[in-house]
């Protein structure tokens, strides 16, 4: 999958619906996660950083943003958007999101002046490109601060009367990789306090955020 995602990362932009589908499911979840100035936040699966920029607006020059992915061509991508955005409190950490030592990341952080444990925690559209994307929300709540925010969005079959689009749905998401019944968002809904939600674009896409209240834990391979 890294190395498909590498092959795609130039054109990824252009072909992955943001503008007319998919970019109003970030900007949903990052109004509820209401950050404020400086704080320092996690992107797992961060792919080209189009989370970026929304993120940017909220945590100002004094916050971090950490982007997680495991494609060198995503990171690639994702740092020259940084970099010809003048963000220089952008970090980037080439890892698989289901495996990876969340003391390796939070080392990445303290080495850059920032803390082991994150204010907040985000994944767009990309847990369900995880056969095991439980054990990435793991590290997630491992790396959040106690009192945390976390978002997950991700995508379904439409409802309602938007049932219709159902097929096209599931064609974009086979063509991302993407397992449309995955259904992430339900760890959020079993494990954290204060839920928010949204259902955006005929239900197809989610949204969810809650507040950890435990802080980190130890998954395995810490």
């Amino acid at each position: 999958m890294a190395d498909r995602y590498s092959i795609v990362a130039p054109f990824y932009d252009l072909l992955s619906g943001e503008f007319p589908v998919y970019g109003r499911g970030r900007r949903k979840a990052v109004e509820l996660l209401a950050l404020g100035p400086g704080a320092q936040v996690l992107d797992v699966g961060c792919g080209t950083g189009l989370n970026f920029a929304l993120l940017q607006e909220r945590i100002g020059p004094d916050g971090i943003l950490l982007g997680i992915d495991r494609s060198p061509g995503m990171l690639r991508r994702a740092r020259r958007r940084a970099e010809r955005s003048g963000w220089d409190n952008v970090l980037l950490f080439q890892a698989d999101a289901t495996t990876f030592r969340p003391a390796a990341v939070g080392a990445c952080a303290v080495a850059h002046g920032g803390r082991a444990q994150f204010d907040a925690a985000l994944a767009t559209y990309s847990l369900s490109l995880m056969p095991s994307w439980e054990d990435a929300w793991e590290r997630m709540l491992a790396l959040s601060a106690p009192g945390a925010s976390l978002a997950v969005v991700d995508m379904q079959e439409p409802t309602g009367k938007f049932t219709a689009a159902a097929p096209l749905a599931r064609l974009a998401c086979r063509l991302g990789g993407s397992d449309i019944a995955a259904h992430p968002w339900t760890a959020v809904e079993r494990g954290l306090s204060d839920l928010r939600s949204a259902s955006v674009r005929g239900g197809h896409i989610q949204v969810r955020t809650g507040r950890y209240s435990t802080g980190g834990g130890t998954p395995p391979g810490t």
